[in-house]
């Protein structure tokens, strides 16, 4: 089977299943219908055909044994799949209904990227540790900021669900299944401080591989400075949070700021030069 139909295959199986869980969660239930409390079995071991698809797909071409292709796509489609891989393991532990959608949706839109835009050959520096480790620590890092981002815009309805002048007879649905929204806001600012652990190290293995290949500690390009500066968008907001309180529409712009800030350091950077400007 050519790789394009098993791309098609994957992203259609994911925005069946984001659908399934729009109609299921989010669209209006008959009175007195309970609220979602948790994925069904059948619906966690429906996600991970896509995902094992997306996979293999992803497997096939970062460790092609003779051209191991990467660029924006790949970066992009990585991503969202350890994002998705991320929130089904979250999901054994907290009831979080409301994300099933948003990142289903984003799965199957980044899915068939790698086969419209396959990117260019990484050739002999993809075997260099530098690389394997700078690439896993970033991949990582975006992936947990992705989910930390829908976390926030969860958390950013549900508190205005909550303002006083709407009452807590609006959370219905899958909101009204979520954990408090203080524990969601501990889970959020764990997964804001792990995946800013992951980003340190990706700036720290970046520059031991731009020595390595350039010949010089840093290569201080737009790629650099946007990933500086998320770095230091995250490193702020956990400082306001630690020390100043920071919450609710601080902390959803803060975290918008730095994940936009941090699509543009690679995947953005990449999109324009291989897709506007064409070139490898």
């Amino acid at each position: 089977m050519p790789d394009i139909v098993i791309h098609a295959v994957t992203a259609a199986g994911y925005a069946g299943l984001a659908w399934h869980f729009w109609n299921t969660r989010w669209r209006a239930q008959p009175a007195g219908a309970p609220a979602a409390t948790g994925l069904r079995p059948w619906e966690r071991a429906a996600i991970l055909a896509p995902l094992a698809l997306h996979g293999a797909l992803l497997y096939a071409g970062l460790f092609a044994p003779l051209e191991p292709r990467f660029g924006f796509a790949y970066a992009l489609s990585t991503m969202v799949w350890l994002a998705v891989l991320f929130y089904w393991i979250e999901s054994l532990f907290y009831p979080l209904d409301g994300m099933q959608p948003p990142a289903l949706a984003l799965a199957a839109l980044a899915a068939p990227l790698p086969a419209l835009f396959p990117g260019r050959a990484a050739g002999a520096v993809a075997a260099s540790l530098e690389f394997k480790l700078h690439i896993a620590m970033a991949m990582l890092a975006y992936s947990l900021f992705t989910i930390a981002m829908l976390h926030a815009l969860l958390m950013a309805l549900l508190e205005r669900r909550l303002h006083p002048g709407t009452g807590a007879g609006a959370l219905q649905g899958p909101l009204g299944a979520l954990p408090p929204l203080l524990t969601l806001e501990r889970l959020l600012f764990r997964m804001i401080a792990a995946a800013f652990v992951l980003l340190t190290l990706t700036l720290a293995t970046g520059v031991a591989f731009s020595e390595s290949l350039f010949g010089q500690p840093l290569r201080f390009d737009h790629k650099t400075l946007f990933a500086l500066l998320s770095w230091a968008t995250f490193a702020l907001l956990l400082a306001g949070r630690h020390w100043r309180g920071w919450r609710g529409r601080t902390a959803l712009r803060w975290t918008l700021s730095g994940f936009v800030m941090l699509l543009l350091a690679y995947v953005g950077s990449r999109f324009v030069m291989e897709v506007l400007l064409g070139r490898s």
